[in-house]
């Protein structure tokens, strides 16, 4: 069998590669939960002031009652919500009282990743 020149070769090399590397790259991207500092658990009971439900995640911004900070709290996607407990999207809705339990980015100072919501009676699970 005769070989292949060394340009096809390389060609179909390097596009291996790059097709690998943009894979693990937009993994590491989307699943960069290394970030949020898990040894310090937040608890925090507050307004939704606005909301991004969807896929591939959902995000609240909350204002806490207690000392009125906002967090933007990164959410589970919305699918994932809805088999754990959200019975449709007005559970989130701007104005209502919820709780979050969850873990502290550790370099974007107002922004935590939720582990648990509790709206009204209901927790949802989210990890």
């Amino acid at each position: 069998m005769k070989e292949k020149p060394f340009f096809i070769k390389s060609t179909t090399y390097t596009c291996l590669l790059l097709g690998a590397a943009l894979f693990l790259a937009g993994a590491a991207l989307h699943h960069g939960w290394a970030n949020y500092d898990q040894d310090t658990e937040l608890e925090y009971t507050g307004i939704i002031l606005d909301n991004d439900i969807g896929n591939p995640h959902t995000y609240i911004d909350l204002e806490v009652l207690e000392d009125g900070k906002v967090w933007e709290v990164v959410l589970a996607p919305a699918t994932r919500m809805r088999n754990r407990g959200m019975t449709d999207d007005s559970m989130l809705a701007v104005g209502d009282t919820v709780t979050v339990v969850g873990y502290p980015h550790r370099e974007i100072e107002d922004e935590m990743r939720a582990e648990r919501i509790i709206i009204g009676d209901t927790t949802i699970e989210l990890r």
